[in-house]
């Protein structure tokens, strides 16, 4: 079993990388301790600094769409949010997330509200999220085996370390 607890932070419909980490931004550097200041920037100035410990980020449909760079994922990773709620993912950003570490959970959002204190558990059952303001719970089915051992390792590049330490690689 694995749990993430944190703070929701909402977001709407179509939030695409741009939004979660500007163009501009990204033609002066990729590095992610930079570029982590400047997530969501453009959509809610100073966003960067309302992040303690860790935070959830939920939003609506079509999460992470536009380009498919990879660092709009690496950015969100780097800024201690290991989960994002959404009613639905870009596929090339679903991906992007997974490859980092990051949990992603499709699931209808609407009750939830900024600054709930959120509780996403990862078990054998699948995925629990807990609003534990509210107290709404909500079950998905949990993730592909293969995927959850990917996001649960940290990232592709962690999981195929330790798959190659184990196999004596």
């Amino acid at each position: 079993m694995t749990q993430f607890e944190g703070t929701a932070f909402c977001f709407g419909d179509d939030i695409n990388t741009d939004y979660i980490i500007s163009s501009r931004r990204k033609r002066d550097t990729l590095d992610v301790e930079i570029l982590k200041q400047y997530l969501m920037e453009d959509i809610r100035p100073g966003f960067s600094r309302e992040l303690h410990g860790t935070s959830i980020l939920v939003a609506g449909e079509n999460f992470g769409c536009g380009s498919a760079m990879e660092v709009a994922a690496q950015v969100v990773r780097g800024s201690q949010i290991p989960v994002i709620l959404a009613k639905s993912f870009a596929r090339s950003y679903y991906r992007n997330a997974v490859n980092n570490g990051i949990l992603i959970v499709e699931l209808d959002t609407s009750s939830i509200r900024e600054g709930d204190r959120l509780r996403v558990t990862v078990d054998e059952q699948g995925i629990l999220t807990q609003d534990l303001d509210t107290g709404l719970a909500v079950r998905c089915p949990g993730l592909r085996r293969e995927l959850e051992e990917i996001i649960l390792s940290g990232g592709l590049i962690e999981y195929v370390r330790q798959k190659n330490k184990k196999e004596g690689c």
